[in-house]
């Protein structure tokens, strides 16, 4: 299968931020509606897979956070993989800047959330939430911009996003992790070390990926470490190419996953992730410092660590300019990277199980980011107007 055009791999992210976006809405909808304590229910009804004494039974809510989105993660390794071997993130230089803009965008906004939330040690442990880019949103919004910004700007933001995504699965593996079981551990590194001897091999059937992935996951389930990095892992395995520079399943299993991801699994996560009352919630509830930190680490960190960084980057001439691109189209793109929303809901759940806490987690999310669709939006679409207008002045004279 030929690679994706970053032209279809936008529009593919503009329509499944759509999908996303009205999938929240509606998760929005039912939560403050007379069907509430129903959708409450269903996300804790359990369900159990296998066969005793060999069963696992967990809540909906689990199996969608630590099964269904294994999925997700592993089309983000494969995406990651591929840009790293193929794509923006294969040659040095391309990479760098929004490498080093992703790394401002995630130090930031954990600085700006930790001063606000200095005094309680429970609440810093939401410190990476507003750390997280949501490519699918994102991309989506300034997709809706069209050729009215460069497309340099929207790779320079896919590939940051990517390695958002990566930085934020460093994240969890790290700090999100609970206590750990040595011997499910021990044997979930025994099924790594298989995926290695198939990628070393050059093994190019997919199943045989999937079914050590399979085992992989049921490892780190019982090991303590969060479930979905199995699926990093297994995609990191698969073949871009053979020995011979024949392609692999890499980019085959990417294509045909990715939509389903897209348009199911990403909407799933958000209808039953995104459903927050606003019955009982007050101002107060919209300034709590959890809510706050997240709210101003997206809607300020972001922008200032992506477009601080990236400007020290290509004063220093380690990373150039996107083609075409102005400085405030730039500065934009930046604010467009406080859209958290999957990741960060994703990681505010890891760090605050508490159902009540985990409501000021998602009104901070939902507030700071849709604050940086709008502003990020207005500004690139402010900026491109001076520019036509500037043209026409220069072209009249």
């Amino acid at each position: 299968m030929k690679p994706e055009t970053t032209t279809t791999g936008v529009s593919r992210e503009a329509a499944a931020g759509l999908a996303l976006l009205g999938a929240a809405v509606l998760a929005l909808i039912i939560a403050n509606s007379s069907y509430a304590d129903a959708y409450d229910r269903a996300l804790a009804l359990p369900l159990a897979v296998g066969i005793a004494p060999f069963a696992l039974s967990k809540s909906l809510l689990h199996w969608i956070n630590d099964a269904l989105m294994v999925i997700f993660f592993f089309v983000v390794g494969l995406e990651i993989k591929r840009e790293m071997l193929r794509g923006a993130l294969s040659n040095r230089k391309a990479a760098l800047l929004p490498v080093i803009a992703a790394l401002g965008g995630m130090i930031v906004p954990a600085l700006i959330y930790a001063a606000i939330n200095w005094n309680n040690n429970i609440a810093l442990r939401g410190w990476a939430i507003p750390a997280a880019t949501d490519i699918a949103f994102a991309v989506g919004v300034l997709a809706l911009l069209g050729s009215r910004v460069p497309q340099s700007l929207k790779v320079f933001l896919l590939a940051l996003a990517i390695i958002d995504d990566l930085g934020a699965i460093l994240i969890i593996a790290f700090f999100y992790t609970g206590d750990l079981s040595l011997s499910a551990l021990a044997l979930a590194f025994a099924g790594v070390a298989g995926l290695v001897l198939l990628n070393r091999y050059g093994v190019m059937r997919m199943w045989a990926y999937a079914l050590v992935g399979a085992f992989v996951w049921l490892c780190v389930l019982k090991s303590g470490v969060h479930a979905t990095l199995a699926g990093v892992v297994t995609a990191l395995a698969v073949p871009l190419t053979d020995g011979r520079g024949r392609e692999g399943p890499l980019e085959a299993t990417e294509h045909r996953l990715g939509p389903w991801v897209s348009f199911l699994i990403l909407p799933i996560f958000a209808l039953a992730n995104a459903g927050v009352s606003f019955a009982a919630i007050s101002l107060r509830d919209f300034t709590s410092p959890i809510s706050l930190g997240i709210a101003l680490g997206l809607l300020i960190g972001k922008p200032l660590g992506i477009y601080s960084f990236a400007k020290a980057a290509m004063t220093s001439g380690l990373g150039a300019r996107p083609d075409g691109a102005t400085e405030m189209q730039l500065f934009g793109t930046a604010i467009l990277g406080g859209i958290g929303f999957t990741m960060s809901l994703f990681i505010g759940m890891l760090a605050f199980p508490d159902a009540q806490v985990n409501g000021h987690v998602k009104l901070g999310v939902l507030s700071g980011s849709l604050m940086s669709a709008i502003l990020g939006y207005s500004v690139l679409l402010r900026t491109n107007t001076r520019l036509r207008k500037g043209a026409t002045l220069r072209g009249g004279s």
